[in-house]
């Protein structure tokens, strides 16, 4: 078998896969993360929590509902963004002018509320969610193996970054966004109802990281903790591409998953800490994010 620097072609090109796909989710949910912090200024740790929602839904309208994949997959972050609109309404938008530790502390306490009630509910053991028929099996390419589901989530990822990049960096729509969080008394002023777009650009994050919650349940058991798992790793992927930086976001997600592929292959004892390390470097050469912009 051909071998790259000693390791297995075969083995390689598979963590390889394993770390895109890890980068498919960390780019979902940082790029979800930076919608919510560029746009509305509030560091949100129930995205975590909001994610697992995404996966604990999907099984639900399987098993209740009878509702399958494809149906979760449009269902779910619907269901799951409404939930945040109604958070945003509620509790989030009274937080807007005060500094960034109460949004910290207020959505940290939510997080730990909602994992709590999932964890009580169904345990923490892990529920099964089936890959849909269709996608099942793979495909034998010449240095690999490809399991059918795992390339659809790569492509799926990308392309719903690539659409929510483009609407917010390219449409008027994302200029009125934009525009909405520098000076929100102006563009009200041009009839545009400003708390109703903070609303709903909330709950369009929080409907991304339902979508990765969809899209990770046939991956990863459906778990209650699934969400704090991942979250801090996100955090540390925002802070590299730049807080805010929806381009960054993506970026660095992706590329991070590959790098997290690359160090299990050489160096596994690094592999759960490469990020973090990456992390420190970013922010000793540039405090803003390879993305990012000194205020």
């Amino acid at each position: 078998m051909p071998t790259i620097l000693g390791v297995p072609m075969q083995a390689l090109f598979g963590q390889l896969l394993l770390g895109l796909i890890n980068g498919s989710f960390y780019a979902i949910l940082s790029l979800g993360l930076a919608i919510i912090f560029g746009l509305l200024n509030i560091i949100n740790f129930t995205h975590g929590a909001q994610y697992m929602m995404g996966a604990f839904v999907a099984w639900m309208l399987l098993n209740y509902a009878g509702l399958g994949y494809w149906w979760a997959l449009l269902l779910a972050p619907i269901i799951v963004g409404i939930f945040g609109v109604i958070l945003e309404r509620l509790l989030i938008s009274r937080l807007y002018k005060l500094d960034h530790l109460y949004g910290l502390l207020l959505t940290f306490g939510l997080a730990l509320i909602i994992q709590g009630l999932f964890r009580n509910e169904y345990g923490v053991s892990g529920l099964p969610y089936a890959i849909p028929a269709e996608l099942s099996g793979g495909q034998r390419l010449p240095f690999m193996f490809l399991p059918n589901y795992r390339g659809w989530v790569v492509v799926a990822s990308l392309i719903v970054c690539i659409v929510t990049w483009l609407v917010i960096e390219k449409t008027k729509l994302g200029a009125y966004l934009r525009a909405a969080t520098e000076n929100p008394t102006l563009v009200q002023a041009f009839g545009v109802n400003v708390p109703l777009l903070l609303t709903l650009t909330y709950g369009f994050g929080v409907a991304l990281a339902a979508f990765a919650g969809v899209l990770a349940a046939p991956v990863y058991s459906v778990n209650p903790n699934m969400g704090a798992d991942i979250i801090i790793v996100v955090f540390a992927v925002v802070v590299i591409g730049g807080m805010g930086s929806i381009l960054g976001s993506i970026i660095t997600g992706f590329s991070l998953g590959l790098v997290e592929g690359l160090t299990k292959v050489f160096y596994p004892e690094a592999s759960s800490t490469v990020i973090f390390v990456i992390m420190v470097l970013v922010l000793l050469v540039k405090p803003a994010g390879l993305f990012g912009r000194t205020a």
